[in-house]
């Protein structure tokens, strides 16, 4: 598997920490329990229980090597590195849909963090692409399956 480098912000290292820590403390002994258990229901050949154990023991241990794998590859972005002049990974942008007249708010992340319903996007998403390295004041137009949508950059806060 490639190391890409993982681009993240300060509160998605901490957050990778965690959920890192957490599967390999909690998540791996509540599993070790769950095996113990289906163990002793005897015959693993036909043991749901335990089939099901193994299979969510075979996905954490890949998570966890994923998360490993991002963090060994990662690059912080400050919180001095961010101007508020140009949009980078790490701005937080004010936007308004110039059709609907809709103020919107988003933060430029990298992939790992990308998380729609915190209003957190990538800059490799099409409107991340778009948005980098511009100025307030400045027209993003992005190809969408209905059309293209454009937005007015109205401020770009730093981190």
């Amino acid at each position: 598997m490639k190391n890409e480098q993982t681009i993240l912000t300060p509160e998605g290292l901490k957050k990778i920490e965690e959920e890192l820590q957490e599967l390999k403390t909690v998540k791996r002994r509540e599993l070790a329990e769950r095996l113990k258990v289906a163990i002793s229901y005897g015959d693993l050949k036909e043991n749901s229980e335990y089939h099901s154990a193994k299979e969510d023991q075979a996905f954490m241990e890949t998570r966890i090597q994923t998360l490993e794998r991002m963090l060994k590859n990662a690059r912080v972005v400050e919180a001095g590195s961010v101007s508020s002049n140009e949009v980078s990974v790490g701005s937080v942008v004010v936007l308004n849909d110039v059709e609907f007249a809709e103020k919107i708010e988003y933060q430029i992340v990298g992939p790992a963090e990308a998380n729609v319903n915190e209003n957190k996007i990538s800059y490799e998403s099409p409107l991340g692409k778009e948005l980098l390295g511009k100025k307030a004041g400045d027209i993003i137009r992005v190809d969408a399956p209905m059309g293209v949508i454009q937005y007015e950059l109205l401020e770009i806060k730093a981190l």
